[in-house]
């Protein structure tokens, strides 16, 4: 894909929602594998246990090992789950008491062999490169995960305690959900809440140039192999503004046969609504100076447009810096085609 010769690297994570380029789980599976096998290999060449604290130091990417402990924290819940019976009260405050010491003496106590080890640290890696990568999959990836049923509250705040990666989203989403003292939400409920904390939250995801170094100094990282090649190129829906788009003449047109039914359909489609997560994230970036207020005050102004024609004239006059070549712009523009074509 091409991207803007004043862009970051990390500017491709934007598209992999909204264009055809996807990330790739493949991919993703394989460069996991070979980074924690030889992260793996070069710990445990010099011990045969790791430790609660080593495992903290693992990584110099910190949030490798902040997901190790959370994956060793949802196998302890998953293990003790296996313990209840319904001869007992779990539920009495001495014994939560007593499960939480249990718990809490249980993680100062850490130690695994590198069979075991390896495919949580394996999971970690994933989850991480997920994170950087494709922040939208990993933000659905852990409500529908949870969502099976319903989503607690609590839970959710606890996946925030182990991300330092991308994760004010989340963490502005479990601040709503508690300011509505809600306990319980569907997956698909705050899955949506999402759309509108972006335009709350001016979120710009983080560089991820210096988190690919880190990567490759264990696997060689080329976050393009990442992803799925295209199927069909975004230039094939916009071919005549290939070059540049010109201010061009309105002709008068003739009185449509039903004018109302006309302005009813283009009202209906409001670019604002219609924009995905991640397309959102890339035109913020890419061509409104990574300014969220800036983009909305945008958006809103296009919505308000009459015709093509006066979207295509304020863009030449307020945005003459835009690449009229780059598929962000192209992407934008047939939305914009969608919309008063």
């Amino acid at each position: 894909m091409f991207l803007h010769p004043n862009s970051n690297v990390y500017l491709y994570l934007f598209v992999t929602m909204s264009m055809d380029e996807k990330i790739s789980v493949k991919a993703i599976d394989h460069y996991s594998s070979v980074f924690a096998s030889k992260l793996a290999d070069s710990f445990y060449q010099k011990k045969e246990k790791i430790t609660g604290p080593e495992i903290l130091a693992l990584s110099e990417i910190k949030q490798i090992n902040l997901l190790v402990i959370k994956e060793l924290m949802s196998r302890w819940n998953s293990e003790s789950e296996k313990w209840r019976s319904s001869f007992f009260d779990y539920e009495a405050p001495e014994v939560q008491q007593f499960l939480v010491q249990f718990r809490n003496a249980l993680s100062n106590h850490i130690s695994i062999g590198k069979n075991e080890f390896l495919p949580l640290l394996k999971t970690a890696v994933a989850q991480t490169l997920y994170l950087l990568f494709a922040p939208y999959d990993f933000y659905a990836d852990v409500l529908d995960s949870k969502g099976k049923g319903l989503l607690r509250i609590d839970a959710l705040k606890n996946e925030t305690r182990y991300l330092k990666i991308n994760k004010a989203p989340l963490e502005k989403l479990v601040e709503k959900l508690e300011e509505r003292k809600a306990e319980v939400i569907t997956g698909n409920e705050a899955f949506a809440l999402l759309d509108h904390i972006l335009e709350e939250v001016n979120f710009t995801p983080e560089d991820i140039d210096t988190y690919i170094a880190s990567f490759s100094k264990i696997a060689p990282l080329r976050w393009e192999e990442l992803f799925e090649a295209k199927q069909q190129p975004v230039k094939e829906l916009v071919k005549e503004i290939k070059e540049e788009v010109k201010p061009i003449k309105v002709e008068p047109k003739p009185i449509a046969a039903s004018p109302r039914r006309e302005e009813t359909i283009k009202k209906d489609f409001r670019i604002k609504d219609s924009l995905t997560i991640n397309q959102k994230f890339m035109f913020t970036k890419i061509l409104f100076y990574g300014d969220f207020e800036i983009f909305s005050e945008a958006i809103d102004r296009f919505d308000n447009f009459d015709n093509l024609q006066q979207a295509q004239n304020y863009i030449l006059e307020n945005y003459p810096q835009w690449d009229k070549k780059s598929e962000e712009f192209e992407e934008f523009f047939a939305i914009l085609k969608r919309k008063f074509g």
